[in-house]
This record gives C-alpha cells, structure tokens and sequence, in this order.
C-alpha cells in the first residue's frame, strides 16, 4: 500500500488527537480538529465499542500517521529496537527521534515532519559536511545537522524557523540559527518525549 496522500486533519479527527501534523496551521482558528473534534464520516459522533486488539492497532497507527511512516518501515524499526538494549517500546520512540526528518523539524528547519522529509529529499540539508538526502537516516550523538549554504533563503526554511518559537527546541538538540545548523548533543530520554503515547501497547500488539 503506498503512501497516505489524503486529508491530514482527517487522521488527526480519527485518532481523536491533534497530531500537528500540517505546522502552523495547528496553531491557528483553521485546525479542523478545533473545530470538528469527532471522528471524519457520517457517523463519527457515535460511541464505537474497541475491543482489545482494536485499542493496540490504533496506538500503532497514531504513532505510524505521527512520524508519516509506512507499514514496512516501521515494522523494521520495531524489530531494530527489539535487538536494541533496553525497553523495546522506549528505544522504538527514540529511534523515530532520530530520524533526519524529524531531527529538521524538532530543530524548527520544517513546519511538519512531512515538510521535513520532503526537504531533505529535495536535498536542502548536509550532516557533517555531507550532502544527505535521506529521510529515514538515523543521527548519532556529535552529528551536525546544517541547511546548504544555497539553500538558506528558501522560503519555507526561513519561515518555520521564525515559527519555531511556539514548540521550542528539545533538550537533546542545540540550534545555531546564525549557522542554520543544529547539533545532537545526546539521544532524547523518553521522559523527555511528552507526546501522548502509549508504547507498550505498540509491543503487546507486535508481540502476538
């Protein structure tokens, strides 16, 4: 199945979240999901019974639409922070952290994270010096992450980095807006991810 290319504020009404998954316009009188806060349909106000599985497979999908990731790539990034030491639904978190594209967005260089990885496709970044164009590229502790020199009077750029104020840089990251470059100065801790997400049940529903 390919990518979602539907109505964003429809996903954030079906899973009952605002996800800020379109920037700015979250913030602002626009949000469908201000305005609408019931699920997309024809018979989105009623109640749904949810059975177990149901409760699992939606806390799957609400993390997949958050970071705009396919089946198949999160599935093996799953399987990445099984292997991995420590708790398998804190490392699944982390991992997603540090992808390029949500590194450019927590960093304010992206309005959204859809934004962000359509940036870096369109090879607007370098890490460490190096062209990189790749989305799902997982950073490390040191790494550089800086807008290309032509690059830095895109619109887009210069405007969500006017706008970032409102969300703020996480601890873990350090910007240099005079650079337009940003730096990882160590990996998120999960009491830091404030988002409203419930991981073990991510894992009780790919441990079936």
């Amino acid at each position: 199945m390919g990518r979602y290319v539907g109505s964003l504020c429809r996903l954030c009404r079906s899973e009952n979240l605002k996800m800020f998954l379109k920037g700015d316009r979250c913030y602002s009188d626009k949000c469908a999901f201000d305005r609408r806060g019931y699920a997309p349909g024809q018979h989105g106000q009623r109640r749904r019974k949810v059975s177990d599985y149901g409760i699992q497979l939606r806390e799957k999908q609400k993390v997949k639409r958050m970071y705009g990731m396919l089946e198949s790539q999160f599935r093996g990034l799953f399987s990445k922070a099984e292997r991995a030491r420590g708790i398998t639904g804190a490392n699944l978190l982390i991992f997603l952290e540090r992808r390029l594209d949500n590194v450019v967005y927590r960093l304010g260089f992206a309005n959204s994270r859809t934004q962000g990885r359509q940036l870096v496709r369109h090879n607007h970044f370098m890490v460490n010096g190096k062209k990189m164009n790749i989305p799902s590229y997982t950073v490390k502790v040191g790494d550089v992450v800086e807008v290309r020199e032509k690059s830095r009077k895109v619109a887009v750029i210069s405007d969500a980095m006017e706008a970032v104020v409102r969300r703020g840089i996480p601890a873990w990251l350090e910007l240099s807006k005079e650079h337009f470059s940003g730096t990882i100065k160590a990996y998120p801790t999960r009491e830091e991810l404030t988002m409203p997400i419930q991981e073990q049940l991510i894992v009780e529903l790919y441990s079936k």
